[in-house]
């Protein structure tokens, strides 16, 4: 048990914070809303009343989104795209999908690369891709949900006002729904942008996402 901890202690322990913290929001955010009902006159709800509601889901939902909308964006991008000094991309010189050799595909690969790295085809473009591709699925179902469920908390209010609630494409192009959107994907790419960066300059001795902390400001790909 304590060889499978300290060997998979990161994933475990943020694992443990997302814990955590999602319970905080739930909490935090259902006091928030049982004061808007009482302010408007409105009865208090449950904790599991909430969890389950439209609001709490969309508030999660528009979160998620953008998160793995970063994570698809860096993935991608950083098969073409290079920033000179900074951990966070690849060597100048090695722009593209590289060779198969250097990714260890077909006959290069070794006796401990994945089966799917000896398969062709199909097989091997899913398995090449297959980082970016869930990325982007997460992205746009977590981005499906966020439209699904801020449309209903967006009706709740309407309908709560006595106002006519929208339809999908209404909601879709309406101003709640991208101003949910656009802030939050505002923020993720200036910390991507940040990181990239201010990691060429900047060092965190010991971390992965830091070059040694001698290591010349304009070496690239180089990780501590």
């Amino acid at each position: 048990m304590k060889r499978f901890v300290k060997e998979n202690a990161l994933g475990l322990t943020f694992g443990l914070l997302f814990v955590v913290v999602l319970a905080g929001q739930a909490y935090a955010g259902l006091a928030d809303y049982n004061q808007q009902q009482l302010t408007e006159g409105l009865p208090r709800i449950s904790f599991a009343r909430y969890v389950t509601s439209a609001s709490f889901g969309a508030d999660v939902a528009e979160n998620w989104q953008s998160e793995y909308l970063q994570f698809f964006l860096f993935i991608f991008l950083t098969v073409w795209l290079v920033q000179k000094g900074s951990p966070e991309s690849k060597n100048l010189d090695k722009v593209g999908r590289e060779s198969d050799q250097d990714q260890k595909i077909g006959p290069y690969a070794d006796e401990n690369s994945p089966k799917w790295a000896r398969a062709s085809g199909v097989r091997l473009f899913l398995f090449a891709n297959s980082l970016g591709l869930v990325m982007g699925a997460i992205f746009l179902l977590s981005w499906i949900a966020q439209f699904i469920a801020g449309r209903a908390a967006f009706n709740e209010e309407q309908l709560g006002n006595l106002e006519d609630p929208m339809s999908p494409g209404q909601y879709l192009m309406a101003p709640d729904f991208w101003n949910r959107t656009l802030q939050n994907w505002q923020s993720e790419l200036l910390a991507v942008a940040s990181m990239a960066i201010l990691a060429i300059y900047l060092r965190q001795r010991g971390s992965s996402q830091s070059k040694p902390v001698g290591t010349a400001h304009t070496a690239t790909g180089v990780e501590g």
